[in-house]
C-alpha cells in the first residue's frame, strides 16, 4: 500500500469519525447491551461457575472478554447500513469523481470500525473492572483481547460493507445480521464454557471465528496463558480478516463498475 493511499485512507477515516464524535450518542447507546450482559447476566448467571470448566473463580472474570467480543461482533455487522447510506445520499458517487484513492474509500470504513471496537472494548475491560473482574494476564492480555476483537470487528465489518455493495437493501442487511447474530453467539463460548455445552456445540464452536477471538482473548488472561491458542486463533483471525478485505476490495469495484 503507498504512502497516498495510506494518507488518503486516514483522511477518510478522520471524516467518518468526526461524524462519530457529532454525534455522541450513537456510542452511548451502543454500550447498552454489552452493559446489561455484564450486569445483568454476570449476576443472574454467577453461581454457574460453579459447574467447573471456567478456568476462573467468578463468572465475571469469564464474562467480560465474551462481552468485549459479542460488542465488536454487533457493532461491526452493520458497517454496510453506513455504506449504503452512502450509497443512497449519493456522497460515494460524488468521491468517485476526486482522485481519492480507490482503496481508502472501503478500507477507511474498516479501519474507523476498528478505532471504535478498540474504544468499546476498553469501556467494557473498565466496567468490568468496576464490577470485581480481575485480569491475571494483565495488560499484555487485555491488548490481546483488545486486538483479537478488533480482527473479529474487521472480519464481519469488511463482509457487511461487500453485502451493502451487493444488495444495495437495508431490509436485506437487517435480515441477514438477524437471522446470523443469535446463532454466532449461542455456538460459542460466550456465556458457557465448552466444557458445559452439549458435544455438538462445542464441535461446531470450535470453527466459530466468533469463538476464536473469545479463546484467544481468554487464554491471554489466564494467570498461565496458552501462547499456542493465542497465537492459532489469533492467525485464524488475521488470515480471515485479510480475505474479507480483499472481498470488499473487490465488491466496492464490481460497484464502481455499474455507475
Amino acid at each position: 500500500m503507498s504512502t497516498e493511499t495510506l494518507a488518503h485512507t486516514w483522511y477518510m477515516t478522520q471524516r467518518q469519525l468526526m461524524a462519530i464524535v457529532r454525534q455522541p450518542i450513537f456510542l452511548l447507546i451502543s454500550l447498552i447491551q454489552p452493559v446489561i450482559w455484564l450486569f445483568l447476566f454476570g449476576n443472574l448467571f454467577k453461581r454457574v461457575v460453579e459447574l467447573g470448566g471456567f478456568g476462573t473463580t467468578t463468572y465475571l472474570d469469564y464474562l467480560v472478554p465474551g462481552i468485549v467480543v459479542m460488542s465488536a461482533l454487533g457493532s461491526s455487522m452493520w458497517a454496510g447500513m453506513g455504506t449504503l447510506e452512502e450509497i443512497e445520499r449519493g456522497t460515494l458517487n460524488r468521491f468517485l469523481t476526486t482522485p481519492v484513492s480507490r482503496s481508502a474509500l472501503m478500507n477507511a470504513n474498516v479501519v474507523q470500525n476498528g478505532i471504535s471496537t478498540a474504544c468499546q472494548s476498553v469501556i467494557i475491560v473498565l466496567l468490568g473492572l468496576l464490577g470485581g473482574a480481575r485480569y491475571p494476564g494483565g495488560a499484555g492480555g487485555l491488548i490481546v483481547l483488545v486486538a483479537a476483537s478488533i480482527l473479529l470487528g474487521t472480519v464481519f465489518g469488511a463482509l457487511s460493507n461487500a453485502l451493502g455493495m451487493l444488495v444495495r437493501e437495508r431490509e436485506s442487511i437487517i435480515g441477514i445480521n438477524t437471522f446470523l447474530l443469535l446463532p454466532l453467539t449461542f455456538l460459542s463460548s460466550a456465556f458457557m464454557a465448552p466444557a458445559q455445552m452439549p458435544s455438538w456445540m462445542a464441535a461446531i464452536a470450535d470453527f466459530n471465528p466468533v469463538n476464536w477471538a473469545m479463546v484467544a482473548g481468554r487464554s491471554a488472561l489466564a494467570a498461565d496463558p496458552d501462547w499456542g491458542d493465542v497465537l492459532t486463533r489469533g492467525g485464524a483471525l488475521l488470515a480471515l480478516a485479510v480475505v474479507a478485505v480483499w472481498l470488499s476490495t473487490r465488491t466496492f469495484r464490481s460497484y464502481q463498475k455499474s455507475v
